[in-house]
């Protein structure tokens, strides 16, 4: 790091890019366990949070190229366990981590466990180096220590017939997950030793969670590969998993197929010949490569890569995409107080409360007419209704009442027979109804009759 003079001085971008180097070249990938808390998932698929424990915490971001690849929903208050590097966000200023791997903090207990249980036999000596045993060029049988219903067992018998189909093998059942996997496979193990028939073993099962695999971390089962005077072959899961067996096992492959490979005919001599040279090219390559590589270093800490800068522009997008959010909110505040006094103003002035006092004032005009204009109109009123009455009186309808009926020809009344003639249909009209009939003949109230 190079400091400015006085008479040059850094800029706070240059300062906290320079902290920002020293932060990440000083601190490798680490792992980290605490409690999430102010946990916040933006639009732009990046998570923001703090992780605490009960005396410090440390803002955290995981971006969404990394946190998609989680099969568990984070949330506040959970435990997790971590993996990430250390930096600095630049733009604030701010100390924090970028997240690599989150996984819930329950399988980071059977990692301490599993860590812990390892150092112990390690210390015990037990995956020392001097007590691997070279694996046999030309083995005459070969067993294989696993379940005989699954994925590995094929793999393996597959891989033997294609190498050498001339090997017998025999097949020691046992599970390998659940409760009794341990103890299925210790006695898988003694069999195989008590009877003595092949010349090297194979014990392992394919991939799963560090549960599926946790059968093959019990202790009892690694001392017993430890021990296990027949050289043996533990093939756990698949490359990026590790059982404790493979560490006491005389070697360990990275899947049960390369575990048929390793003990198949001649590959121990050409494995160990490029082991060695492996060994001395590395050494040399080491040699020719350390100043520049100590150079490259150096520079490295210096450059930020493209990814890094777009994860500080997608921090610094969300943080004014929420500052933009509160200053719309509290603008929206603003015009809705300036707008309230207009509407107050508005109701007062509302077509329906001014018909309200209208109505309100006529009532009260009706009530200071004089008495003798009062008195007037109710007069009027008694004489209209007498006059109602005297009308009813005259009318045809109070006539039907008393026992007389009108007689119509289609809309027109009857009142002389001239109107008439035989078969013309004619209503009668009743105070209660109406009657109708067909005229059979008509005859004039003299001596003379019509013709019918």
């Amino acid at each position: 790091m190079t400091f400015s003079s006085r008479a040059e001085p850094l800029s706070i971008s240059q300062l906290n890019l320079e902290a920002q180097g020293l932060l990440e070249g000083s601190f490798p990938l680490i792992w980290l366990q605490g409690e999430l808390s102010n946990f916040s998932r933006p639009a732009s698929g990046h998570w923001y949070f703090s992780l605490k424990d009960s005396r410090a915490q440390i803002n955290g971001a995981m971006f969404r190229n990394r946190n998609r690849l989680l099969d568990f929903n984070p949330q506040n208050g959970q435990q997790v366990l971590i993996r990430a590097k250390v930096t600095l966000y630049v733009p604030r200023g701010n100390f924090q981590i970028v997240v690599e791997h989150m996984e819930p903090a329950g399988q980071g207990a059977l990692k301490a466990q599993f860590d812990a249980l390892k150092a112990q036999l390690q210390a015990e000596g037990l995956f020392a180096q001097e007590r691997k045993r070279a694996l046999p060029a030309w083995p005459t049988q070969i067993g294989v220590i696993t379940s005989p219903s699954g994925a590995a067992i094929r793999d393996i018998l597959q891989v033997l017939k294609r190498r050498c189909p001339s090997i017998p093998v025999v097949i020691y059942p046992a599970a390998v997950q659940g409760a009794d996997a341990p103890a299925q496979l210790r006695q898988a193990l003694d069999v195989a030793i008590a009877r003595d028939e092949c010349d090297v073993l194979i014990i392992g099962r394919g991939g799963g969670s560090l549960e599926d695999l946790w059968g093959f971390n019990d202790e009892a089962l690694t001392r017993a590969v430890a021990a296990c005077p027949i050289p043996i072959v533990s093939a756990v899961g698949h490359e990026v998993d590790t059982g404790l067996t493979d560490f006491a096992a005389d070697l360990r492959a990275p899947t049960p197929s390369a575990a048929a490979e390793l003990v198949s005919p001649d590959l121990s001599v050409v494995t160990q010949r490029l082991g060695g040279l492996h060994r001395r090219l590395r050494w040399v390559m080491a040699q020719q490569l350390r100043a520049p590589q100590e150079r490259l270093r150096h520079l490295s800490q210096r450059l930020r890569s493209p990814r890094q800068s777009l994860e500080q522009s997608s921090q610094r997008l969300d943080e004014l995409q929420g500052r933009l959010q509160r200053h719309m909110q509290q603008r929206l505040a603003l015009v809705q107080s300036r707008l309230r006094p207009n509407q107050q103003r508005l109701a007062r002035l509302s077509p329906e409360r001014l018909l309200a006092d209208r109505q309100q004032r006529l009532q009260t005009l009706e009530k200071r007419l004089p008495q003798p204009l009062l008195r007037l109109i109710q007069q009027q009123q008694v004489q209209l209704g007498n006059l109602g009455k005297r009308l009813h009186t005259a009318s045809p309808l109070e006539t039907l009442g008393r026992g007389y009926s009108i007689t119509f020809k289609g809309e027109e009344a009857v009142r002389s027979i001239s109107q008439l003639q035989a078969g013309d249909t004619l209503t009668t009209r009743l105070a209660d109804g109406e009657v109708s009939a067909r005229v059979e003949r008509v005859q004039a109230s003299d001596k003379g009759s019509a013709p019918e």
